[in-house]
């Protein structure tokens, strides 16, 4: 997974604490501005690839280190759980100063075991990733025609058996004048952000140019430096000749015994692209209008399936309601034996299905996922969560999960009431299992998984002190949280079933097919929503790709749960059409067997578009954490089967009287 606690991202702790100021700003969202000359210091951020997975410590290979030693950023929990790990570099410029042929440093000879692990990080396609001003550097290629963006560049490239490393880096900084008042207000005019700042530096820097740093661009070459002229330089010196970049050139070889020299170019441009469109170059999508088009498609035919479902089924049902109210009771006497469906059952239909407890259990957990699933991509939505804002969504996700275990507690409390026919002892029980199941699995998942990571020496592994905080922020944040939550649920009003319980249950007519059959075919329709939207969000999660279109991911889910809705009620209404009262797991599977589908896409996903992924760690890394979200599916969309049908079967009973 993929960098601590101050990172805020929560509705209630978006905002940093600042002094008074004429207008706020999000977190990594404010335009910093630089003078000529100032000191510009790139990042360094993990090494990764997506044929392992595995992200790396930069320092792990031979690179060159600051003269003033390796600097940790401050990272969010996001961030660390996600494997970043921000460092300092030797990189720096001078702001809107060019500079050539600038000598890094030289690496000494190789060891046998340098040497090695450099080749097996070439051979596994590893990317070195920096980042200036919040902006990865960014690499443009060119392929039949077409101009293809990649973050970041590979640490070396594998030509006929002989490696050879990228060593020489050409930057390229697009910078904006940020002095005049039209710049002032385009780049604050967000949310207000930035004005403050902008007044304070006026006051600082009244005759100095400023500028804001709207782009970071890098082109890697491998050259060969001819050591015996270097003679004595030191860091930050210029070489006595000049360094031709080629791009398409391979000259320096990875070598036990030999040297590798670092050195790089910078050069700064003015560009017309403003501070707020600065990520436009990496949110851009070949084939975009494809994928508008897709998703849009899909939304409409689903919407009409959807509301073509509803049309009918709610015909269906008034007319059953309709013929059964114009009875009167000596014609229903008359003709009892011979009335069938969802009438006979109504002495049953609210008998307490085995397990019970338990699902009231995976009801209020789904609740509460869904929960943070909707406050997240509603947040992302409106831009309250910025990609400049490194794990800033996991460290949302992870709190709003957190506080909703409210949510988990009073729905899986006040179910249960219902269901055990009011009684209240044990209701902490089901609050303190309701805040440990799907915790729980995740945890059992991590370590897991971790244990891997471990094994394996890559910054993808949980530190054992983040360990200890989640524990902390579960067990004094969440757990609490859903303990008032079943206070609440305990305190509130009791669900009052309309019909009384027969003693003895009513017998059931054998099924013409088979019930499961139906339920995990249910499942299609709600799958049918996603399955475009989950092509991206897979390859955001594991191709490296930036996911950006939360407008359509917010209109998608609401799609999900309406369908999820739907399907469950219809199929709630087959069941007890024949006489089949036991609705309630059905109602939660129903909705809930799209998650049979995202795992079977999941290894589809694996087998035909992970097909470079290598090693038996890097597939059960992926089956892990597909597992993980496979069950937070289940449980979301089951819920949401469940308590529709839940509220469609007591509106049903209670509209009709029966005596």
């Amino acid at each position: 997974m993929e960098n601590l606690l101050l990172s805020l991202c929560f509705p209630l702790l978006l905002f940093p604490v600042l002094p008074p100021t004429e207008a706020f700003f999000l977190p990594g969202s404010y335009p910093h501005r630089y003078g000529d000359g100032d000191l510009l210091s790139v990042k360094v951020n993990s090494l990764t690839s997506i044929e392992t997975e595995m992200p790396y410590g930069y320092y792990t290979l031979p690179f060159c280190k600051p003269i003033d030693g390796v600097q940790n950023s401050r990272e969010n929990l996001g961030e660390l759980l996600m494997g970043d790990r921000i460092e300092s570099s030797p990189y720096r410029f001078k702001s809107y100063v060019n500079e050539t042929d600038v000598f890094v440093c030289s690496t000494g000879p190789l060891s046998k075991e340098e040497a090695r692990i450099m080749k097996l990080r070439i051979d596994q396609v590893y990317q070195v990733n920096h980042i200036l001003d919040n902006l990865p550097a960014i690499r443009y290629t060119e392929k039949g025609g077409f101009k293809l963006r990649w973050i970041g560049f590979p640490v070396g490239l594998n030509f006929n058996n002989v490696y050879y490393v990228f060593n020489h880096l050409r930057f390229k900084v697009l910078v904006n004048k940020y002095g005049d008042d039209h710049a002032i207000s385009q780049a604050s005019g967000a949310i207000g952000e930035g004005v403050d700042v902008v007044k304070s530096s006026r006051t600082r820097h009244n005759n100095v140019t400023q500028r804001i740093i709207v782009g970071f661009e890098v082109t890697p070459c491998s050259y060969r430096h001819d050591i015996k002229q270097m003679g004595n330089l030191q860091m930050y010196q210029k070489f006595p000749w000049g360094i031709n970049c080629d791009p398409l050139s391979l000259a320096m070889v990875v070598k036990e015994g030999q040297p590798i020299v670092f050195s790089y170019e910078v050069s700064f441009e003015d560009s017309d692209i403003q501070w707020l469109s600065r990520w436009d170059a990496y949110l851009k999508m070949e084939g975009s209008q494809i994928h508008w088009f897709s998703i849009l498609n899909s939304l409409m035919v689903v919407a009409f399936l959807a509301a073509f479902v509803l049309v009918i089924f709610l015909r269906t049902i008034r007319r059953d309601l309709t013929q059964y109210e114009e009875i009167d009771k000596d014609a229903q006497a008359e003709i009892s034996e011979e009335v069938s469906g969802w009438k006979l059952v109504a002495g049953d239909v609210f008998r307490p299905p085995p397990n019970a407890d338990f699902l009231c259990i995976l009801v209020g957990d789904g609740v509460q996922i869904l929960g943070m699933a909707f406050v997240i991509v509603l947040f992302a939505a409106f831009g309250f969560i910025s990609p400049a804002s490194h794990g800033a969504l996991l460290t949302g996700m992870l709190f709003s999960y957190l506080i909703l275990g409210f949510a988990a507690g009073y729905v899986s409390v006040k179910l249960w009431r219902a269901v055990s026919g009011g009684e209240r002892k044990n209701w902490a029980s089901v609050s303190w299992r309701a805040s440990c199941f799907f915790p729980g699995v995740a945890f059992l998942v991590l370590v897991s998984m971790n244990s891997l990571l471990w094994g394996s020496q890559s910054t993808g592994a949980i530190p054992f002190y983040l360990f200890v905080i989640l524990l902390l922020l579960w067990f004094f944040v969440s757990v609490p949280l859903t303990l008032v939550g079943g206070y609440f649920g305990l305190k509130s009003n009791s669900i009052e079933y309309p019909v009384r319980i027969n003693h003895i249950a009513r017998e059931i007519p054998p099924p013409k097919y088979p019930s499961w059959l139906v339920v995990i075919g249910a499942g299609t329709l709600p799958f049918g929503t996603l399955f475009i939207e989950l092509y991206f969000i897979m390859s955001s999660l594991w191709l490296g790709q930036v996911y950006y279109v939360f407008g359509f991911l917010l209109v998608v889910m609401i799609l999900l749960v309406i369908v999820c809705a739907e399907v469950a009620l219809v199929l709630t209404y087959m069941h007890l059409c024949v006489e089949d009262w036991r609705w309630w797991w059905q109602s939660f599977f129903s909705s809930g067997s799209v998650a049979i589908y995202i795992l079977i896409y999941s290894v589809n996903y694996l087998v035909f578009d992970l097909r470079s992924l290598s090693g038996p760690v890097s597939a059960t890394l992926y089956l892990g954490y597909s597992f993980l979200m496979v069950v937070a599916v289940l449980l979301a969309t089951g819920s949401v089967g469940f308590l529709s049908s839940f509220w469609f079967v007591y509106f049903l009973f209670s509209s009709v009287k029966l005596d």
